[in-house]
């Protein structure tokens, strides 16, 4: 009786002790938290939808300068903060965060960047160790059924190696996997987290700004030659690409023209392809133009929005008549001795087309024009519009003049010969040339020759006036009557 008392109080012991352990399991989770900082507050999360304000600053370098206001409730003391809806291509070193409400009553503590993405890879290569299931669909009576393997993942290089049961195995395919959850340094989305310290309100207006990569501009210009090839209509077009990994709604937009100086953006990513959104808006003016620093600044007065893998055209100008002076060019080179192939035989030059144009406000210009690419077109006698060929042009500034080369001439023929050397001592030699212009065209033109001469140089004799361009370069203006021919020459010596 005693024994079997004894051993019912131990039995009640052990219950009481069993029943105790979740109690003082919660004392210690309790305790260590308070111990360990576990108490803080909780993190906060901000997404798009709290954005009360974005402006983007867009260079013509591949860079822009993102930034955002966003309305967010944050806790009182220490709290992590998950800044969603960020630009994929973003420099996190670039990163700037400040409260608008309270600034000096928000630290941040610590600041990261959360760029690994989730994809099958990564989280194949998060699960190595663990244990993932298997599910493979069978075909049995006409019918669909899924056979789900139990199989821990124990690499994942050139493909997984599998432990299943006592067994490796490699190369078990299936139709699909399930993973229990997800792990916790994976994100879907790319995400900026701060620790921050705050100890003003408990609703925050932030402003957040970062460059990103793989989000820029470029001017486009279409000049529409009339076929007098005395005027000409010029239109110039903004052309933004966005490839950043995000898109942006209602946004403030600046352009800056200039070449800014960067070092190497590690960051940077390769763009993608993009669509394409012709914004074919009113001719009217839309963008402000300041100057800013050493660049200039374009404000457009609107709000735009821009999608991710999206190029996107805004009128930048428009100058419906333009003087222009269309003239031939033919640029010799530094070595003209002889014909390698046919000895004896001239040499084929080719002889370029140029229109030229001035940016001043007797043109109906006279703003700086960025840098970009400028197509030039031409009614045929249809009417119709036909494409000449483009040319890039540089940052040009008021009164400064514009040259295009649209391509070489299919009905005029330059030929080039030397006809002469003659070594008159170590240092002295005298060098003719014959440069032969031959005009198919149902009109006169002039050809503008530019010859490069090296040394101390004078010319001799020359059937057209030379002018020297250069310490290095000497230029001819030669008419050549229509369907007509005009041999230029010329000759030289050269001291060294």
């Amino acid at each position: 009786m005693r024994s079997h008392t004894a051993s019912l109080a131990g039995m009640v012991f052990c219950l009481a002790v069993l029943l105790s352990l979740p109690l003082a399991h919660d004392r210690i989770r309790a305790e260590d938290r308070q111990a360990t900082g576990a108490g803080a507050a909780p993190d906060a999360t901000t997404t798009a939808n709290d954005r009360v304000d974005l402006a983007l600053t867009v260079y013509n370098s591949n860079l822009a300068l993102v930034r955002e206001v966003r309305e967010v409730p944050l806790p009182a003391g220490e709290a992590d903060l998950h800044f969603l809806d960020v630009a994929a291509s973003v420099n996190p070193a670039t990163v700037l965060l400040r409260s608008l409400t309270a600034p000096a009553r928000l630290a941040v503590l610590e600041q990261n960047y959360e760029y690994a993405l989730l994809e099958p890879q990564k989280l194949f290569q998060k699960y190595v160790g663990r244990e993932i299931t298997l599910v493979r669909l069978r075909q049995q009576d006409g019918t669909t059924r899924q056979e789900e393997i139990k199989a821990t993942l124990l690499a994942y290089h050139n493909g997984p190696v599998w432990k299943i049961g006592n067994e490796i195995v490699t190369g078990l395919q299936a139709d699909h996997y399930r993973f229990p959850e997800l792990p916790a340094d994976l994100y879907s989305r790319p995400t900026l987290v701060w620790k921050l310290e705050n100890s003003g309100p408990a609703r925050h207006r932030l402003e957040v700004s970062y460059l990103a990569g793989n989000l820029s501009w470029s001017a486009d210009y279409v000049l529409a030659v009339e076929r007098d090839e005395r005027t000409a209509a010029l239109e110039g077009w903004v052309t933004l690409s966005n490839n950043s990994g995000l898109s942006y709604s209602n946004a403030r937009l600046r352009l800056v023209a200039g070449e800014v100086h960067r070092v190497l953006d590690v960051y940077s990513r390769e763009p993608a392809e993009a669509r394409v959104m012709m914004e074919r808006a009113a001719a009217a003016p839309q963008f402000a133009r300041e100057t800013f620093s050493e660049y200039h600044l374009y404000t457009l007065a609107r709000r735009v929005s821009l999608r991710n893998q999206e190029t996107r055209q805004i009128s930048l100008l428009t100058a419906p008549s333009v003087p222009v002076e269309k003239f031939f060019v033919v640029e010799g080179q530094s070595l003209y001795y002889r014909n390698p192939q046919q000895p004896g035989e001239p040499i084929r030059d080719a002889v370029q087309v140029r229109y030229r144009f001035r940016n001043d406000p007797a043109s109906g210009l006279g703003n700086p024009l960025p840098a970009g690419v400028v197509r030039v077109y031409q009614a045929d006698s249809d009417g119709s519009l036909q494409f000449l060929g483009e040319d890039r042009i540089r940052h040009t500034p008021r009164n400064e003049a514009v040259t295009l080369h649209v391509g070489n001439a299919f009905d005029v023929v330059c030929e080039r010969k030397q006809t002469d050397y003659a070594r008159i001592s170590d240092r002295v030699a005298e060098m003719e040339f014959e440069i032969t212009l031959r005009n198919q065209k149902e009109r006169a033109i002039v050809v503008e020759v530019n010859e490069p001469i090296g040394g101390d140089w004078t010319i001799l004799k020359s059937t057209h006036e030379a002018r020297r361009t250069a310490a290095w370069a000497a230029q001819f203006q030669v008419p050549v009557e229509r369907q007509g021919t005009t041999v230029l020459r010329y000759r030289v010596r050269t001291r060294w």
